[in-house]
């Protein structure tokens, strides 16, 4: 049975399909009558159920069908309040996971990973300064942190979240930080390093299961932003006891400030506000690139532009601060 495309399913259409549980959510009503909504997801996209109520839960409806399982879901697509539905008609059945695979079930991105790779290595060999080619060969020319990268999302559930979106992500923010730069009279070289090494704390941050894209302990206690600076810190410390010193102490904090300041502001993560013009630069690019994304996603969203809609629906635009969003009906020849 080919792949289901979720995001593509119209009312009426028919499900019989293996899913993976994105979500559990267990409620009540305001008389106290529990009832459960799974969210069913495959590498597409997630749809939710309809509530199962009480007398289907006692019938043992949504048994086994918590966060991370993988299930048969048989049922048909409705419309509730413009959101599409998935009403099953018959129970959910737990599936062994042994002989699935994963990157069926969760989304991945589907631009081709050697081409966005190709780009990356273009813009390090490119550098003049032979000091921070080094800089970047610490990390990008070692093969599992190449692995690792490939496969890190760049968000839990925001901008690019998707196995290979910390890749498509770093493409995106280089290409803007670099047009900034050049704009700017800034250092590109330097920004192009900045750019590559500011989300290098995502690959320890973030994790990929069948439970969907989590927060390793080490995300959740120190979080990727200063990760990544212990990651770089840790590295050039290691070919300074080597006796093969990349770069001195000050150039050291320069590289450390570009990632400790590349979210702008405490309360948006970052410990240390940009204070030099490539920092800003990055800063910058990561952030139009994270919010271009948003708007791109939720511009895609079947259930926020329904019937044909031009405006988006506020509710369902959470990504982009409920705004209206809209679809031009025209097009430009």
């Amino acid at each position: 049975m080919p792949p289901l495309d979720l995001p593509s399913l119209v009312v009426g259409d028919s499900v019989q399909h293996t899913l993976r549980v994105a979500d559990r959510v267990e409620k009540q009503t305001g008389n106290g009558e529990p009832f459960v909504i799974l969210t069913l997801g495959n590498a597409s996209g997630t749809i939710d159920t309809e509530p199962i109520w009480a007398n289907l839960l006692a019938e043992r409806w949504a048994d086994g069908a918590e966060r991370g399982a993988a299930v048969q879901a048989i049922g048909q697509v409705a419309l509730y309040r413009g959101k599409r539905q998935l009403k099953l008609t018959r129970p959910v059945r737990v599936l062994p996971r042994d002989q699935l695979e994963l990157r069926e079930f969760i989304p991945h991105i589907t631009e081709d990973p050697a081409r966005l790779w190709a780009k990356i290595d273009e813009m390090r060999h490119g550098l003049s300064s032979r000091r921070l080619q080094r800089v970047l060969a610490l990390f990008f020319d070692d093969e599992s942190f190449r692995l690792a990268f490939e496969r890190t999302p760049a968000s839990i559930n925001g901008h690019h979240a998707k196995v290979g979106g910390l890749l498509l992500h770093v493409c995106e923010v280089a290409y803007i930080a670099r047009a900034m730069a050049k704009a700017m009279g800034a250092n590109i070289d330097l920004v192009t390093v900045g750019v590559l090494l500011h989300d290098i704390g995502k690959l320890e941050a973030y994790g990929v299961s069948w439970e969907g894209f989590v927060r390793t302990p080490q995300g959740n206690l120190i979080e990727h932003v200063v990760l990544g600076a212990m990651m770089l810190d840790e590295r050039l410390a290691r070919e300074a006891a080597a006796g093969t010193p990349v770069c001195d102490a000050s150039q050291r904090l320069e590289l450390l400030h570009l990632i400790l300041a590349h979210h702008g502001k405490l309360e948006f993560g970052s410990p240390v506000r940009p204070l030099t013009l490539e920092a800003e630069i990055v800063h910058r690019a990561d952030d139009a690139s994270a919010k271009a994304a948003d708007v791109a996603d939720a511009t895609a969203d079947p259930d926020a532009f329904r019937d044909g809609a031009e405006f988006g629906e506020r509710g369902k635009l959470w990504r982009v601060d409920r705004r209206p969003l809209w679809r031009p009906p025209h097009r430009w020849d």
